[in-house]
């Protein structure tokens, strides 16, 4: 018979079983410091000694990391799932900037389609501090504040969708975006759109998820990242313009 003696699980491993959730489902990001050890160990209900086991196995397998005199930190190597080959590739070629839009409404169209029914009022709630938060910030060219919060305002959205897979692989898309990967947010939006164009379609979406209706939140999502993708192609016209024109003016001076 397939059975086998029920023995007590260790409660290092059931320390490390809570943490590997917390980083899965999202609730611990890249980044984050964990607690000081008394402390944790007073939360998690184990012996120091146990915690220790616990987060040394978890540092073994490279989901935390030891900063000397500072503590324990989910590993930053967590925010990335591409290798940075794969970033500068990227970066160099411009078909993958709209392939990376287009990528970002599909999954971004089904995770708000997701949070709109499957989201807690929690993150509900969570969305709609972040639209406030934006705002009040201004559009994406005003800061890198507005722009970080666009950012954090569709990564609610992907948390909200509660599927696990997608939230990494979007948290990873979004991050190359934060570093200018594909595209300089501020100088985009500054020259070919504005900020009450922006905070509408954010509040299209935003109005979809809380109102649970998520049909319109989908197409709420795809229509603002139509509006982007066409910003974008309209951005990268303008620099080709300005740079035969700059072409054109040097010309002439060499004539005179």
């Amino acid at each position: 018979m397939p059975f086998q003696k029920v023995t007590p699980e260790k409660l290092s491993t059931s320390v490390v079983r809570q943490i590997e959730q917390l980083i899965l489902r999202g609730v611990l990001s890249p980044g984050d410091r964990l607690p000081a050890e008394r402390d944790l160990a007073e939360r998690l209900g184990v012996s120091r000694p146990s915690l220790r086991d616990a987060i040394a196995e978890l540092q073994a397998r490279g989901l935390l990391s030891a900063k000397p005199g500072s503590g324990v930190y989910v590993a930053d190597a967590l925010g990335s799932a591409f290798s940075p080959a794969l970033v500068d590739l990227f970066a160099n070629h411009d078909e993958a900037v709209f392939d990376y839009l287009t990528f970002r409404r599909e999954i971004e169209g089904l995770a708000a389609e997701r949070a709109a029914r499957l989201g807690s009022e929690d993150d509900l709630k969570v969305i709609q501090a972040i639209f406030d938060k934006m705002v009040a910030a201004g559009g994406p060219a005003h800061s890198d504040e507005a722009a970080r919060l666009d950012a954090q305002f569709h990564a609610a959205i992907m948390d909200a969708s509660h599927n696990v897979v997608m939230l990494h692989v979007m948290r990873s898309m979004l991050e190359l975006l934060r570093e200018g990967v594909f595209y300089n947010r501020r100088i985009m939006f500054q020259r070919h759109t504005s900020r009450d164009a922006l905070i509408a379609q954010h509040r299209d979406i935003n109005m979809a998820i809380q109102a649970r209706d998520a049909v319109k939140a989908r197409a709420a999502v795809e229509h603002h990242l139509d509006y982007v993708k066409q910003a974008l192609a309209d951005h990268q016209r303008s620099e080709r313009n300005a740079h035969v024109a700059r072409q054109r003016l040097e010309q002439e001076d060499a004539r005179n």
